[in-house]
């Protein structure tokens, strides 16, 4: 991926005279110290990340923390007080009125928490209407939205109005509306927020699917870190207006870097949040030899008695040594049969730790963990599971 956004060195103090305030800062005060003894509230303090294209990119933290701050500074929502926010090489600080327009437009969509369609206009005028304002025809617009209508799955309700639409399906058409101005960037404030919990996990489904084939860029605000999970390629955490963390999913659960995040973290069900990716070893037990006597020379490099057959079309089982042991005896140069390879089934790297479980309770050998290639990725032990699984009752003891 290559890098879209990139946020420099970024402030944001909010207050009378901010560049006076900024000398606080800089030497150390804390943002209640701000507020209490200088009347300033600090915003944001020396924020630097990049966002790759194609990413979904999660800010999360508290009320507070800075992250819906943050977001619009993408779009110049809002100024910063210092620093520099470059967008697809564009220095966004140096956009003059009519270019920022043309930017806020063409380059960037926002989907809210409390949906912001226009009470007044049909579904399918809300969908078209940031296309309107581009300037496109109307025969046009009207022939996009109804795709992106279809798309979020509410054909049939083009003439109906917002209020006559749940919250499930006024944050579709919110949805719809931003993908149809053709965005290349999608900033998504809390937007599921306000939904139901089904409704919600409904939505996310929507944009894990929708993401999977429009690789679009989404910058995604939540406080929920169960969705930030979900949703994110990468997380950041921000707290009074910091970032203390900023990572992948998986590493952000494992190796909490202070102990607020992991404090966020402890009552994570892991089993539900990471995938077998992120847990599984390499295959080092992997027999590739063609014959059996080489099979069995593999077999006795490696630590167990056991190896993962490995062919020219992928992952075919496991073997024993035991039965190399005997089938050597009669023809040392012949090939593997079928009879000596036990089928074993394999596991996907992207399966949820949850539904891989009961698979490992019921063979006796670590899980081979294949892709969609065939190709042997790792393998998963009771043991891995019971390490990453068993620190969470750990830090919950």
């Amino acid at each position: 991926m290559s890098e879209l956004i990139s946020v420099r060195n970024l402030y944001k103090v909010f207050g009378k005279n901010p560049a006076k305030a900024m000398t606080q800062v800089r030497s150390g005060v804390n943002k209640q110290e701000l507020l209490t003894d200088h009347n300033h509230s600090l915003g944001l303090k020396d924020i630097n990340l990049t966002i790759d294209r194609g990413e979904i990119f999660v800010i999360m933290g508290l009320s507070g923390s800075g992250k819906s701050t943050l977001i619009r500074h993408f779009n110049r929502l809002i100024d910063p007080t210092e620093g520099e926010i470059i967008v697809d090489g564009i220095d966004v600080m140096k956009l003059r009125p009519k270019e920022l327009e043309q930017f806020r437009r063409k380059k960037m969509a926002m989907v809210f928490q409390r949906f912001g369609l226009l009470p007044h206009r049909s579904v399918i005028e809300n969908i078209s209407y940031g296309l309107k304002i581009q300037g496109v025809k109307k025969a046009e617009r009207l022939e996009k939205a109804h795709q992106w209508l279809e798309t979020v799955g509410l054909n049939g309700y083009e003439e109906q109005y917002p209020s006559q639409l749940s919250g499930g399906q006024q944050q579709r058409v919110g949805l719809a509306r931003a993908l149809c101005t053709d965005a290349e960037i999608l900033l998504m404030d809390e937007a599921f927020s306000a939904l139901d919990p089904l409704i919600r996990s409904e939505m996310q489904d929507q944009l894990i699917e929708l993401q999977a084939s429009l690789k679009k860029t989404i910058v995604f605000i939540t406080h929920d870190l169960d969705e930030a999970l979900r949703l994110g390629d990468r997380i950041a955490i921000l707290k009074d207006g910091e970032l203390v963390q900023l990572g992948k999913p998986e590493e952000i659960l494992l190796n909490p870097a202070t102990d607020y995040v992991e404090a966020f973290v402890k009552d994570v069900n892991r089993a539900r949040a990471l995938t077998v990716e992120t847990v599984m070893q390499a295959p080092v037990n992997r027999i590739t030899a063609s014959t059996i006597g080489e099979a069995l020379e593999q077999m006795k490099k490696i630590p167990e008695r056991y190896g993962y057959y490995v062919s020219d079309e992928g992952y075919q089982g496991v073997v024993l040594q035991d039965t190399l042991e005997k089938a050597v005896q009669t023809n040392a140069e012949a090939s593997l049969k079928e009879g000596m390879v036990e089928e074993l089934e394999a596991v996907s790297p992207d399966a949820i730790l949850e539904s891989v479980i009961p698979d490992t309770l019921e063979t006796d050998y670590p899980l081979p963990v294949v892709d969609e290639e065939g190709e042997l990725q790792g393998e998963l032990s009771r043991s891995n599971l019971i390490e990453v699984l068993g620190e969470t009752s750990r830090q919950a003891a």
